[in-house]
């Protein structure tokens, strides 16, 4: 089975309030088979987790209103959402900001920019 195949029908919702930081990403995973769904928001990406059941969610640290580790507290603690694979996107890479990713329940840590590879790798360890 080649890497396209194996992704090919994974559904990642990606989540940052950047508009190239979701569009990026939508060209690099839509180019590796995956279904992608966008959200602008933490509250953006609530509604989007309930209505399509993400494999696995990336999901930016800095965001207006709801940011990335309070969103992350939330999908953690819905029972349903619990097991769906939350990675942290950030600029900063300091081990402080790692650590309060882990804390927030995160099951890793991307710093932007991400590569296709980077995403890809993520998916694989996560969501397979």
């Amino acid at each position: 089975m080649s890497v396209l195949e194996s992704l090919k029908g994974v559904k990642v919702l990606i989540v940052d309030d950047s508009s190239t930081i979701r569009r990026s990403a939508e060209i690099f995973l839509n180019d590796l088979g995956c279904e992608v769904i966008l959200a602008s928001d933490g509250f953006d990406a609530m509604a989007k987790i309930v209505e399509n059941h993400p494999d696995i969610i990336f999901i930016d640290v800095v965001m207006p209103r709801l940011d990335g580790y309070q969103a992350c507290q939330l999908i953690k603690k819905n029972p349903r959402f619990q097991s769906t694979p939350v990675i942290m996107l950030s600029s900063k890479d300091g081990l402080f900001d790692k650590a309060r990713g882990r804390i927030s329940g995160s099951n890793e840590y991307l710093t932007k920019p991400f590569t296709k590879e980077e995403l890809r790798q993520a998916i694989q360890m996560h969501a397979l």
